[in-house]
C-alpha cells in the first residue's frame, strides 16, 4: 500500500464534505421554491432552518463519531459515513417535499461530523511535531472545497436544481469504494477503548476537558475564535452589498478569492510556520494579526483595500491547527479520537452561535431607525473576541 494513498482519501473526504456544503449554495432557493411554490423569499426561511439543522448535528454528533472511531477504528466510520452521505444526496436528488430536505440535512450534518475522524487519522500516521501541519492540510482540504462547491453547484444547477445532489452521491460513492481498497487502518486493537455513550454527550464531554486544565482553557479560545471567524460566512454578502453595492458575481469572486487563499495558507503555508516558530508562538501571532484585519475590515470603505485584506484574512486562519497541535500533543493516542470528536462539536457550536450574534448586529447598526450606522459592527465584535481569546491564551502559556 503506498503512504500517499491514505492521505489522498481522507484530503477528498474532506473536499467532499465541504464541496457538499457550498454546492447546495447556488440552487438551494430554486430546489425549495420548486418543492413548496413558495417565493424565494419565504423560501428563505426554510434555507435557515436547514442551515441551523447541519450546524445543530455536527456539534450533537461531533464526540459520537469521534468515539465511534475509538472503539471501531477510524476505516469503517469513515467509509460507512460517506456511504450514507451518497445516501443522503439521493434524498436531496428525489425530494417532493420539504420535510425530507430537512431529514437529508440532519443526516449530512452527521456525516459531516467524520471531520473529527479526519483529524483523528491524521493524528494516527503523523509524529506529534508535524501534526499542526497535517491538521493544516485537512483545513486545506475544506477550503478548497470551498472554492469548488459554489462553482460546481452553479454549473450544475444549469441542469436543474437536483443535477448538484446527483453528483455529489456519485462522488461520495466512488470515494468509498476507493477507501474501501486504498484505506488501511490506523488505530491497533490494542488502543481502542469501550465505547461510553456518557462520553458521546457533547455537553458531558465539553464538561470533561474541565479536568485537563490546559485543554479546557485552549477549547474555551478555540471556541472565541471560532465565533469570531464565522462572521466571514454569517454576514459576508451582506456587508459587502450594504457597504460597496457589490452584486451576487462579485460576492461569489470574493468568495472565490478568499477561499483559496485559505487553502493555499492551510495547505502550504503552515507546514512551514509552525514547525519553525512553534504552535504557541504562531496561535498567539495568529490571534493579534486576527484582531488587527477584523478591526480593519470593520472600519474598511475601499473596495480595492478589501482585496488587498483578504490573504492576511486567510492567513488568520492558522490559529486553528496551531491550537489542535497543542491540544493533541497533550491527548493519548487511544483518546484522539475523543479530542477531535469534542473539537468538531465546540465548532458546530461556534457555527451556531456566530450567525444569530453577527447577523444581529449587522441589522441593529443598518437599521433605517439605528442612531450609529456601522455595517462593519459584526467584524468589530470579531475583533474583540480575538482580543479577549488573545488574552487568555498568553494567560494560558504563563500558568503551564
Amino acid at each position: 500500500m503506498k503512504p500517499h494513498l491514505p492521505v489522498l482519501f481522507i484530503t477528498i473526504t474532506v473536499v467532499l464534505d465541504s464541496v457538499g456544503v457550498g454546492l447546495m449554495m447556488p440552487v438551494m432557493p430554486d430546489l425549495i421554491t420548486s418543492i413548496t411554490g413558495e417565493t424565494v423569499s419565504q423560501a428563505a426561511v426554510w434555507g435557515g432552518i436547514l442551515a441551523f439543522t447541519y450546524a445543530l448535528m455536527q456539534f450533537l454528533f461531533g464526540p459520537t463519531v469521534g468515539n465511534l472511531s475509538d472503539r471501531f477504528g477510524r476505516r469503517p466510520v469513515l467509509l460507512i459515513s460517506l456511504l450514507i452521505m451518497a445516501a443522503a444526496y439521493l434524498i436531496f436528488g428525489l425530494a417532493q417535499a420539504i420535510w425530507l430536505l430537512v431529514v437529508a440535512r440532519l443526516i449530512t450534518g452527521i456525516t459531516g461530523a467524520t471531520f473529527a475522524t479526519a483529524n483523528a487519522y491524521m493524528a494516527d500516521i503523523t509524529p506529534p511535531e508535524k501534526r499542526a501541519a497535517s491538521f493544516g492540510l485537512i483545513g486545506a482540504a475544506f477550503g478548497l472545497g470551498f472554492v469548488l462547491g459554489p462553482a460546481i453547484g452553479g454549473a450544475l444547477g444549469e441542469l436543474g436544481p437536483r443535477a448538484p445532489f446527483y453528483t455529489a452521491g456519485a462522488v461520495a460513492l466512488a470515494n468509498a469504494v476507493f477507501g474501501y481498497f486504498a484505506l488501511p487502518e490506523t488505530l491497533s486493537k490494542d488502543k481502542r477503548r469501550a465505547f461510553d455513550w456518557l462520553r458521546c454527550n457533547p455537553f458531558t464531554a465539553l464538561f470533561r476537558l474541565r479536568l485537563v486544565p490546559q485543554i479546557g482553557g485552549l477549547a474555551l479560545i478555540l471556541f472565541l475564535f471560532g465565533v469570531a471567524q464565522n462572521v466571514y460566512p454569517s454576514v459576508w454578502a451582506y456587508f459587502t452589498i450594504e457597504r460597496f453595492g457589490f452584486t451576487p458575481g462579485m460576492i461569489g469572486l470574493s468568495l472565490g478569492i478568499f477561499g483559496l487563499c485559505m487553502a493555499l495558507v492551510q495547505g502550504g503555508l503552515i507546514r512551514v510556520v509552525i514547525p519553525r516558530f512553534g504552535e504557541w508562538n504562531v496561535a498567539r501571532a495568529g490571534l493579534a494579526l486576527n484582531v488587527v484585519v477584523l478591526a480593519i475590515t470593520g472600519l474598511i470603505s475601499s473596495q480595492v483595500f478589501l482585496f488587498v485584506l483578504m490573504p492576511f484574512m486567510a492567513l488568520g486562519i492558522i490559529v486553528t491547527p496551531a491550537l489542535q497541535g497543542v491540544m493533541s500533543r497533550a491527548t493519548a493516542s487511544e483518546n484522539q479520537g475523543e479530542l477531535q470528536g469534542v473539537l468538531a462539536s465546540i465548532q458546530g457550536l461556534a457555527m451556531i452561535f456566530s450567525p444569530l450574534v453577527m447577523t444581529s448586529l449587522f441589522r441593529a447598526f443598518t437599521a433605517e431607525s439605528t442612531p450609529l450606522y456601522l455595517p462593519g459592527a459584526p467584524f468589530l465584535a470579531a475583533a474583540a473576541l480575538c482580543f479577549g481569546a488573545l488574552g487568555l491564551l498568553i494567560w494560558q502559556r504563563k500558568t503551564h
